[in-house]
C-alpha cells in the first residue's frame, strides 16, 4: 500500500507511488464544502484522478468518506450527487466507468464498510462490497513474463553492495542473472532478490523488489535508471515525439508552443524538458491529424510534439510498454499535460 497526502505539494510523492501502482483508491470527503473545494478548477482531487490514469492505474476505487460527517448522516442522495458529478470527469481521463470504476461508502473514522459491510441501521441503502471486499475481487492487470526484462528503478542504497528499489514492469529476474544499468550502460550482476523481506530465487512481473548489485557503485544510480535485459536494452534518448493531451494551462502562459519548459515525470524519471517542436494537431473528436501547419495549441487541445531533455533518459513507445511510455507534464506545480511516447530517435539520428 502506497499512500500519499492530497496537498498539491505532494503530488510529486503521488506521482511516485501511483507509478508503481495497479489499483488506485480515489478518497473523497463526503462532507458539504470539502468534496466541492477539491473538485472545482484547480482542485486536486482532479489531479490526482488525470495522473493515476496516465501513470497506468486501470481501475480505481472511489471511496466516499466521512459519511458520519453531521453534514452528511450517510445520506444516500450526498452519495449519489458526489458519484453523478465525478463520473463525466473520469470517463474524460480515459476511465471505462462500467468496468474499472467502483463507488463506496465509507467513514474512516469509525472504521465503517472497511473491513466488514456497513450495518444496516447505521446505512439502510447500501447493498454493495465492504472496501476490503472490494479490492479483494480486483483482478491485477496481466503483465509478460516472457517479455524484455525492464524495472524501472525508484531508490537505492548501500547495504553490504549497492541495493536498489523498484517494479518490474516485464520479463523476469533470478538470482546470477546478468543486467544492464541504463542510462549508463553498466553491467552488473544480481546477487540477492529481495520481495518484502524474503529473499527469492525468481521475480515475476507486477513484484516490488530489492535486487543487491555487484559491479556498480550506489553513488551511479540515479531515480528512473532502469535495470533491463543485455540483449536489448531500453532505448537512452535525449528527444523523443509524443502524443500530448493538454489539460488546463497556467493562466499567464495560455498557449503551448515550441519552446515551452516545464517538468517531465515518466515512470521514476523527473527532468526539465522543452518542446521543440509541434509536428501535428490532431482532432479530438476524429483523432485523425489535421492538415494545417501548427504554430501554437490550447488547453485542450491534441497535438504530437517533440520533446528534449538535457540528461538521457530511459523511455520506451507506449505500444511496445505503456508503463515506460505514458508521462505527464508538470508547470509550477501543476499537471498542464498528459502524454504518450510515440516515437523514437533511430540511431542514425542520435549520432
Amino acid at each position: 500500500i502506497l499512500d500519499a497526502p492530497g496537498h498539491k505539494n505532494y503530488v510529486p510523492n503521488m506521482i511516485s507511488g501511483a507509478s508503481q501502482a495497479d489499483i488506485g483508491v480515489l478518497v473523497i470527503s463526503a462532507r458539504k464544502g470539502e468534496f466541492e473545494t477539491g473538485f472545482e478548477r484547480g482542485g486536486q482531487t482532479r489531479e490526482h484522478v488525470q495522473l493515476a490514469k496516465t501513470l497506468g492505474v486501470s481501475k480505481l476505487l472511489v471511496v466516499v468518506n466521512k459519511m458520519d460527517d453531521p453534514s452528511v448522516q450517510w445520506s444516500k442522495e450526498r452519495f449519489n450527487e458526489i458519484e453523478k458529478k465525478i463520473i463525466p470527469f473520469l470517463r474524460s481521463c480515459g476511465y471505462n466507468v462500467k468496468k474499472d470504476v467502483q463507488f463506496l461508502p465509507i467513514s474512516g473514522l469509525l472504521g465503517s464498510n472497511l473491513k466488514d459491510r456497513v450495518l444496516k441501521s447505521v446505512c439502510p441503502w447500501w447493498d454493495g462490497q465492504c472496501l476490503f471486499e472490494a479490492l479483494s475481487a480486483i483482478e491485477p492487470p496481466v503483465r509478460d513474463r516472457n517479455g524484455l526484462f525492464r524495472m524501472p528503478l525508484i531508490d537505492r542504497f548501500k547495504d553490504m553492495g549497492t541495493v536498489v528499489m523498484g517494479k518490474i514492469e516485464s520479463g523476469t529476474v533470478r538470482r546470477g542473472d546478468n543486467l544492464v544499468v541504463m542510462p549508463n550502460k553498466v553491467n552488473v550482476k544480481v546477487v540477492t532478490v529481495y520481495r518484502d523481506s524474503n529473499e527469492v530465487n525468481l521475480a515475476r512481473p507486477g513484484e516490488n523488489l530489492r535486487i543487491r548489485l555487484s559491479g556498480i557503485e550506489e553513488e551511479d544510480i540515479s531515480p528512473g535508471f532502469v535495470l533491463s535485459g543485455i540483449s536489448r536494452p531500453i532505448s537512452a534518448v535525449l528527444e523523443f515525439d509524443a502524443q500530448l493531451q493538454i489539460l488546463e494551462l497556467l493562466d499567464h502562459k495560455a498557449i503551448f508552443t515550441a519552446g515551452y519548459k516545464a517538468v517531465l515525470h515518466i515512470h521514476a524519471v523527473v527532468e526539465e524538458c522543452e518542446i521543440i517542436e509541434l509536428l501535428q494537431q490532431i482532432d479530438p473528436k476524429t483523432k485523425r491529424t489535421m492538415k494545417k501547419k501548427v504554430l501554437f495549441v490550447k488547453s485542450g487541445d491534441v497535438v504530437v510534439a517533440r520533446i528534449q531533455v538535457n540528461e538521457a533518459i530511459c523511455v520506451e513507445r507506449f505500444e511496445d510498454f505503456p508503463q515506460l511510455g505514458r508521462f505527464t507534464l508538470r508547470d509550477e506545480g501543476k499537471t498542464v499535460a498528459i502524454g504518450k511516447v510515440v516515437g523514437l530517435p533511430t540511431a542514425s539520428d542520435m549520432e
